[in-house]
């Protein structure tokens, strides 16, 4: 059986959810997870409500289609990992027993003996993960519209299992979506015309289409149709910044028939694109498929004009889809969008203020100003990083759970428990214009010191190229959280953090700023990380790319630090308290 560490797990929710399985586990049909026993996590069984088969040929080798199961933790915390637990996972096959024909890879850790099948597996952790797929042919002598159906539980001593049941019919409808050829490298403002364009290659006619389209914030479909309903955001959407619509196409389309949008549809790429994904799928049209489809999520429905399917009156002008698979994967496509665009992450810090031995809260961060919103949706990868160096003087006593500890350089702490130097913070694989972090922080003032400051960065995800390849303002990346100061100098890096000269950092150091450690980053690793780029409709990288300007080379994000200018500032601002306090005595 396939083995799915956390990572991968991680980057299939995220980075082939986000492409192509976004559609597919949108139709995951599952029963509603029964209450936890004992403690233990509640795993949901999914996998597709139906799969159909091509008939049984009169000569040849009958054509396999593919049953996929998966297994959701979606309870668990990030960070519950179980390697050693094992499960197992039973197919009930006496359903389909005349129907249909199920055998495994020879590399398959599942077993079919007799009208049943078992695959055995460990670990359980959170997320979605999927287990080795079923392989169905249609059983000799099977007729067209013969159905059957599967039920599939599981078992361990570290889970339950919510038990799933899909179906089986041989013949159907085999709805194939036609790639468009868009245009990928965009500018704000562009619009495209998107003549989708499907084809039934199935044994029987489809009764309603459901056609999905599913684009991220930086696309807008205009016109918003009185057949389609959309929700923004919600549960069942790609999160926030995504927008789905499910349309649902009367008429019945007939097998082997090829058709087209009586009006193609306009994509515009808004102000706010930058990187960005357009996915567009066909299904036939059901109740149950709505349903699935819309997992859950709100839905509202448009008030335009009905939007309409016609057949093509020459196919071989029309789809060129691939034939005769039955396979629902063959039922989208997806595009990607690069646009000229930019992003402006600002830092801000803040000023607090107690005695010896007290406890103050920090809120520190950043704000995408825009236009743009940033969202790695190919790589699923972090956008950015707030690098936070605690100022002298004080401990950080609590720190939001998004943060960890790293050491001065920047490098791989192992104790995260007791207070470090300096602390970083990703976010998500996405920043929605106008969004950004807010971190509180709460630290103990250990010592009496006018003026301490640490730095507040946001920066790229990699300490070797900490640039933001999308910020037109690197200047205002960096501002500073000052410790019983007077006067200004809590704003964003462009009132106290001098100019850079485009590498991406301040030119003025903090006084707080640690040595740089250039043997380590923040994730652990040493030296830079080719694992992190992302691949882009140019070819380029998502969130890596750019270069690290002066300290590229030193492999540090926060400036370097002077202990010169450091001591200076700290002696001139106490000679200055001390100055009031003798003038005070003397007007006494």
């Amino acid at each position: 059986m396939t083995r799915f560490s956390p990572r991968a797990a991680l980057c299939r929710a995220a980075g082939s959810l986000a492409a192509a399985g976004l559609l597919a586990a949108a139709s995951l049909a599952g029963a509603a997870a029964p209450a936890q026993a004992a403690g233990l996590p509640v795993l949901a069984i999914g996998g597709p409500a139906e799969t159909a088969l091509h008939p049984y040929p009169e000569s040849g080798e009958p054509l396999h289609a593919t049953l996929g199961i998966t297994l959701d933790n979606p309870g668990a915390d990030e960070g519950d990992d179980d390697y050693e637990t094992e499960f197992t996972v039973t197919f009930d096959l006496s359903g389909i027993a005349d129907v249909a024909h199920v055998a495994v890879e020879d590399t398959s850790d599942c077993e079919v003996t007799g009208t049943k099948a078992v695959c055995t597996d460990q670990g359980i952790w959170p997320g979605l993960r999927g287990i080795d797929d079923l392989l169905l042919t249609a059983a000799e002598g099977s007729e067209e519209g013969d159905s059957g159906t599967i039920r599939v539980t599981g078992q361990s001593k570290g889970a339950t299992f919510t038990p799933f049941t899909t179906r089986v019919t041989v013949g159907g409808a085999d709805l194939v979506m036609e790639e468009l050829p868009f245009k990928e490298r965009t500018n704000p403002g562009d619009r495209q015309k998107a003549p989708i364009t499907f084809a039934n290659r199935g044994t029987r006619a489809a009764d309603g289409v459901l056609l999905g389209l599913v684009y991220s914030r930086g696309l807008d479909i205009p016109e918003r149709y009185s057949n389609c309903e959309y929700t923004e955001g919600g549960p069942g959407s790609r999160g926030p910044g995504w927008t789905t619509a499910l349309c649902s196409v009367e008429g019945s389309f007939e097998a082997g028939a090829t058709y087209t949008l009586a009006t193609p549809l306009t994509i515009e790429v808004t102000d706010r694109a930058y990187y960005d994904m357009f996915v567009y799928s066909i299904r036939e049209n059901s109740a149950a498929q709505r349903t699935a489809q819309r997992a859950g999520a709100p839905f509202e429905r448009g008030t335009g004009a009905v939007l309409k399917a016609v057949p093509v009156k020459d196919p071989a002008k029309g789809a060129t889809a691939r034939g005769g698979d039955l396979n629902p994967w063959d039922n989208f496509h997806e595009a990607d969008f690069r646009t000229e665009n930019t992003a402006d992450f600002v830092a801000y810090g803040d000023k607090v203020a107690g005695a010896e031995g007290t406890t103050v809260t920090a809120d520190i961060g950043f704000r995408n100003e825009g236009p743009a919103w940033v969202g790695y949706v190919r790589s699923g990868e972090p956008v950015a990083t707030l690098d936070f160096t605690v100022p002298p003087g004080t401990t950080v006593t609590a720190k939001p759970d998004r943060c960890r500890a790293v050491t001065a350089g920047g490098g791989y702490r192992e104790d995260q428990k007791s207070p470090a130097p300096r602390y970083v913070c990703d976010t998500s694989m996405s920043v929605l214009d106008g969004g950004g972090l807010d971190l509180p922080f709460e630290l103990r003032i250990d010592r009496s010191s006018v003026g301490a400051e640490g730095a507040v960065t946001v920066r790229g995800p990699w300490l070797q190229n900490p640039k933001l390849p999308f910020d037109p303002e690197p200047a205002n990346n960096t501002a500073y959280l000052i410790v019983n100061g007077e006067g200004e100098g809590a704003d964003s890096g462009g009132t106290t953090g001098g100019t850079d000269g485009g590498s991406g950092e301040p030119s003025t150091p903090p006084t707080s700023a640690p040595a740089p450690d250039s043997s380590e980053s923040p994730s652990g690793t040493t030296g830079p990380s080719e694992s992190a780029s992302s691949a882009t409709s140019d070819g380029g990288s998502a969130g890596t790319t750019g270069g690290g300007g002066g300290l590229a080379a030193t492999g540090s994000a926060v400036l370097i630090a002077s202990g010169t200018a450091a001591a200076a500032l700290a002696a001139g601002l106490l000679l200055f308290m001390a100055a009031r306090r003798r003038a005070a005595a003397r007007h006494a």
